[in-house]
């Protein structure tokens, strides 16, 4: 009865008194209104690195190969493992939000910012050794000295890194998106100035460019953790620091670590394409065309990555709030928008495919390559947009250790092994590597589509939302409840040992939990 009480209540769509063509224009104007700032966020974000890696070009071509080699190090090592386990509060703050327990956003918030500190620990020690880890894997010795040096002094630029994805994350699911694109648009833009005056004016040469990224980013950090202790919109979620966000790790770990897991496999993929460029024939034009390829398709991959921004807010408010069928709504709404954006980029890409290699580079070998990989790269924007949307909804559920496992077979048992197949069996060259993951992204979008419409239960999503909360915000005393058995373990109380039953064994949906909770706050006031 209770949970048929809470499907009931489910259905009932905020503005649902209209027809299905309504709320499907409704949906779509909140997911635009949600993703266009974070899509200028993200590309302003990416921005930073960007400039850096533009003004150490200008010192000489090592300096810029050094720089390149390591960003792409930082990339996989260390920027993928943070932004990952920041994306886990996708799920938990955006639940939250939605069920109405705004306190524990701000908590979640402090938790995640603990957990990325502690990590980007072991990571500053791994870059630390850069250099000789680049020697052992055959690295040129110029270049590996000079990535080592670039890459330690970009060590602070890690741990600033980590607290800004947590405050993105704890705005934007609080669907406070602008406040995030405005200060990723003064730090980009202060930016140019910082790279100046370090690199030239006090003459850090590419240590200063290495350097400024953190002050950039401790910019764009400050605005946002200004704006959130001034706002009134952020009035109710971050109510100051709180020992509540030492409490709990492990549990945060268990999601943190999954969804970090789907964000490193993916992006490590990629950058496999190039070490795998340089065993090529011609390696140099491999590998300059498939970087041209890779900046290419990151670039495009900015609306998706917005689109999947705010998926996961959309799903998560909603899975919260007890309204199932608004999340499965959203999910299918986004799927119209990214087939239109991945189209319309590819297409986009088909049109300049003459032209788009001569705005990297003058040589005419490098273009016309670029013009025959330009058809396999569109196809390649389409199937990643969607994968992207897809992986949003997964974070939105909190399905994150499913998301791990179809990214693990998607591009490290189908996408790899076609690349290395047909690029070095089959002779394709870089179009060979290309196509290799375009089989993964295939791969990983028809998993993600299967688990996002055919094997998620929606109903239970909203019941696990709100356990999951409800069980978060319960005191310490409390959150020692064994939900499978029904009874509260001996908790302290007033100086006093109580073992309190509660009700009976059995699956509890939202319902039950809350009547667990008045029961046993019930059988407090009694023992004392």
């Amino acid at each position: 009865m209770e949970e048929q009480l809470l499907v009931s209540a489910a259905e009932k769509i905020p503005g649902g008194g209209g027809d299905g063509e309504s709320l499907v224009l409704c949906e779509v104007k909140k997911q635009v209104c949600l993703a266009g700032p974070l899509i200028v966020g993200y590309l302003l974000q990416n921005v930073v690195q960007m400039i850096s890696v533009m003004f150490v070009g200008h010192l000489g071509e090592l300096a810029l190969s050094s720089a390149s080699v390591a960003t792409s190090f930082a990339a996989v090592t260390g920027f993928s493992l943070l932004f990952g386990m920041a994306c886990s509060l996708d799920t938990l703050c955006g639940q939250a939000f939605g069920a109405g327990q705004h306190h524990m956003v701000g908590v979640y918030n402090q938790r995640a910012m603990v957990v990325l500190g502690l990590a980007s620990v072991p990571v500053a020690a791994l870059w630390t050794y850069t250099g000789e880890i680049l020697l052992l894997f055959g690295q040129d010795p110029e270049i590996a000295a000079g990535a080592g040096s670039y890459i330690r002094w970009m060590i602070p630029t890690l741990f600033v890194y980590g607290p800004l994805q947590c405050y993105v994350r704890f705005l934007q699911t609080q669907s406070l998106v602008v406040p995030v694109m405005l200060s990723s648009g003064v730090a980009a833009l202060s930016h140019v100035l910082v790279c100046w005056v370090l690199v030239y004016k006090l003459r850090m040469g590419s240590k200063g460019a290495a350097v400024a990224n953190a002050v950039s980013f401790l910019t764009n950090l400050s605005i946002l953790a200004l704006y959130v202790r001034l706002s009134p919109s952020c009035r109710t979620t971050w109510t100051g620091f709180s020992r509540q966000a030492f409490h709990g790790l492990l549990g945060f770990l268990k999601l943190a670590v999954p969804s970090a897991l789907m964000v490193c496999m993916e992006w490590g993929s990629f950058e496999l394409l190039v070490l795998l460029s340089g065993l090529l024939p011609n390696p140099k034009l491999e590998a300059a065309v498939l970087s041209i390829c890779l900046n290419t398709n990151a670039f495009a991959f900015m609306v998706p990555l917005g689109l999947g921004g705010a998926i996961s807010t959309r799903v998560s408010n909603e899975l919260g709030a007890g309204r199932p069928q608004a999340a499965r709504l959203a999910a299918r709404v986004v799927m119209m928008l990214a087939l239109a954006v991945g189209a319309s980029e590819g297409l986009l890409m088909l049109l300049v495919r003459n032209v788009w290699g001569y705005a990297y580079s003058n040589e005419q070998e490098v273009a016309a390559y670029i013009a025959r990989m330009m058809p396999i790269l569109a196809v390649s924007i389409l199937f990643d947009g969607l994968q992207g949307v897809l992986s949003g909804v997964v974070r939105g559920c909190g399905q994150q250790k499913m998301g791990a496992c179809v990214n693990l077979a998607a591009y490290y048992l189908v996408g790899i092994p076609v690349a290395l197949f047909a690029a070095f069996v089959c002779h394709l060259g870089g179009m060979g590597l290309w196509f290799g993951i375009l089989c993964g992204l295939v791969v990983q979008m028809l998993l993600l589509l299967a688990i996002s419409f055919c094997a998620t239960n929606w109903e239970k999503e909203a019941m696990r939302a709100k356990d999951r909360v409800f069980t978060s915000s319960l005191p310490g005393d409390m959150a020692n409840v064994d939900y499978s058995t029904g009874q509260v373990h001996p908790v302290y109380l007033c100086g006093r040992i109580s073992k309190i039953e509660v009700l009976g064994t059995g699956c509890y949906s939202t319902f039950t939990l809350n009547k667990i909770y008045r029961e046993t706050m019930e059988n407090f006031v009694r023992v004392l």
